[in-house]
């Protein structure tokens, strides 16, 4: 079974079973944002948190074990996906990537902003004209070292 066949049984067990990413998340004790990133394929369970997902949906024994594997990271089916959705996150950043990168270098220095030491926030945030989506993500500053 290939990682992908996996993150489909998830998705039609987790439909089938009718529960959500903050209940899957309950379950093993950790984020909505990084579990629903670790049952689409970014992140590797560890054998009780996969042993946890497998039971709640049904998983054969090889779905669980291909949940602790280390995962191929950023593995979108296209260099710039076509999802409405995807999509427009890679229009925010081909329009702020610049002031981002600008205003994090004045403000720390040379460096990168961590996506491997990273906390992600989700919410739903309520305003008359139509709700917004507020995603607020912090990652640990990393400077470049000169050597």
């Amino acid at each position: 079974m290939t990682r992908n066949e996996v993150t489909e049984l998830i998705i039609t067990q987790k439909l089938a079973k009718k529960l959500s990413w903050p209940q899957l998340a309950a379950a093993i004790g950790m984020s909505k944002e990084w579990t629903t990133a670790a049952l689409l394929g970014q992140m590797t369970l560890t054998a009780d948190q996969a042993g946890k997902i497998g039971t709640m949906l049904d998983l054969p024994a090889d779905a669980v074990v291909q949940l602790q594997v280390v995962p191929y990271k950023g593995s979108l089916p296209t260099s710039v996906p076509t999802d409405p959705l995807i999509y427009r996150f890679y229009e925010l950043v081909n329009v702020y990537g610049t002031t981002f990168k600008a205003l994090i270098h004045e403000e720390f220095g040379d460096g990168i902003m961590s996506a491997i030491d990273f906390n992600m926030d989700l919410k739903r945030e309520a305003d008359p004209k139509g709700d917004r989506v507020k995603i607020v993500m912090s990652g640990k500053f990393l400077p470049y070292k000169s050597y």
